[in-house]
């Protein structure tokens, strides 16, 4: 994984994780569209919650310079997905992500280690502390037996 397009995902996975979202997933789609280089997947329990931790989402990365090409799905809040161009965000509804699976239709993708961010806040590393544990696995990372 380019080092460039982890630590701008960090940005977004950082945001994502001040709500209490559940199952996040950022993958690495950089070799398989031009549409995007990270996906980065999570789940709410309810619309309303849903609806609420994209708000949040959005109002908190303004505060920090980045402003989406796109919402989409904001006022049903079943599958919200905040376009930043190199980065993607889905948050479903549990129901819908289940249906929808985007994990398996991306299932040639990397996934981007997120066990370092899934903290608390207040226990939260800085980005240069955690740079160094940023790492994806793939078929190449394990031996073969």
């Amino acid at each position: 994984m380019n080092s460039e397009i982890s630590r701008e995902a960090l940005i977004f996975v950082e945001t994502i994780f001040e709500k209490k979202i559940e199952d996040v997933v950022a993958l690495d789609v950089s070799n398989l569209t031009s549409v995007a280089d990270v996906f980065i997947i999570g789940s709410g329990r309810s619309t309303r919650q849903v609806k609420a931790i994209a708000e949040h989402v959005r109002r908190s990365l303004r505060k920090k310079g980045k402003k989406p090409l796109g919402i989409d799905g904001e006022k049903e809040g079943n599958w919200v997905l905040l376009d930043y161009g190199n980065v993607v965000i889905h948050i479903f509804f549990e129901p819908v992500r289940r249906f929808y699976d985007l994990e398996g239709l991306w299932l040639d993708a990397e996934k981007i280690c997120l066990d370092y961010i899934n903290k608390k806040s207040g226990e939260m590393e800085s980005l240069s502390e955690i740079e160094d544990d940023l790492w994806t696995y793939g078929e190449d990372d394990y031996e073969e037996f």
